[in-house]
C-alpha cells in the first residue's frame, strides 16, 4: 500500500510538471526531459509512469473531462434554478482555469495538439453541448433573453478564454478570482429579458439607422 501511495504521488507530480511545461511551451516544444528536470527525476524513471509525451497529454485531457463533469454535477443539482446553475458552472470553470495549471494545459493542448485532436474535440463538444442546454433551460425557466443559445455559449467561451490573458485587476480587483464582477455584469445583461435584434439607436427608422439627413425626396 505504501508503494502504491508513493507511485500515486509521483504520478501526480509528473502530471503537474507536464501541465506547467505544456501550458508555457505548448505541445510541440515540450519535451519529456523538461518535465523530468522540473521535478528532479530521471527520464528513465519518468518512462515508468508515462511512456511518451502523447500519453502525458492524453492523461491531462482525460482529467479535464473529469473536472468538467465534476464541476457541473456540483452546481446542477435536482431542483436547482437554471440561471443559477449556468452562472455557477461557468464562473467556477473560469476560476478553475485561473487556479488549475492542469486545466489550463488541457485548454492549450486543444489549440496545438493535432495528434489528440479527436479526443480534444470530443471534450470541447461535451462542454459546449452542456452549456447550450443550460442556456436553453435558463431561457425557459430563468428569464434569459432569447438569443440563440449557441451564440450565447460562444460569448461565454470567448470571455472565459479572454480572462486567461487579462492582467490582474482588469476584470475587477486582484481578489476577484475568475473575474467575478465581469460575470455578474454579463449575466445581468443576459437576464434582462430583452429580445434579439439591433440596438434601438441602430434600428431601421431610428435617428441613426434611418435615412440620412438630406437623402429623402
Amino acid at each position: 500500500m505504501a508503494k502504491q501511495e508513493r507511485a500515486r504521488r509521483t504520478r501526480e507530480k509528473v502530471l503537474t510538471a507536464a501541465a506547467e511545461v505544456f501550458a508555457s511551451q505548448g505541445y510541440s516544444r515540450a519535451t519529456l526531459s523538461a518535465v523530468a528536470e522540473r521535478i528532479g527525476m530521471t527520464k528513465g524513471a519518468l518512462y515508468g509512469h508515462f511512456p511518451s509525451k502523447r500519453s502525458l497529454a492524453g492523461a491531462l485531457i482525460d482529467e479535464s473531462r473529469q473536472s468538467w463533469t465534476s464541476l457541473r454535477a456540483t452546481h446542477d443539482t435536482p431542483g436547482a434554478d437554471a440561471r443559477h446553475v449556468l452562472e455557477g458552472t461557468v464562473a467556477a470553470f473560469a476560476e478553475r482555469l485561473q487556479s488549475d495549471v492542469r486545466l489550463r494545459a488541457a485548454v492549450r493542448l486543444a489549440d496545438d495538439c493535432p495528434v489528440l485532436a479527436r479526443a480534444l474535440s470530443e471534450v470541447m463538444a461535451e462542454v459546449r453541448a452542456a452549456l447550450v442546454e443550460l442556456v436553453r433551460r435558463a431561457q425557459r425557466d430563468g428569464g434569459f433573453a432569447p438569443y440563440p443559445p449557441a451564440l450565447v455559449v460562444q460569448l461565454l467561451v470567448i470571455v472565459t478564454y479572454g480572462l486567461l490573458h487579462t492582467p490582474a485587476g482588469c476584470a475587477g480587483n486582484d481578489s476577484d478570482a475568475g473575474g467575478e464582477p465581469l460575470w455578474r455584469l454579463l449575466f445581468t445583461l443576459l437576464s434582462a429579458g430583452g429580445r434579439p435584434g439591433l440596438p434601438e439607436a441602430e434600428a431601421p427608422g431610428s435617428e441613426r439607422g434611418g435615412e440620412r439627413p438630406g437623402s429623402g425626396p
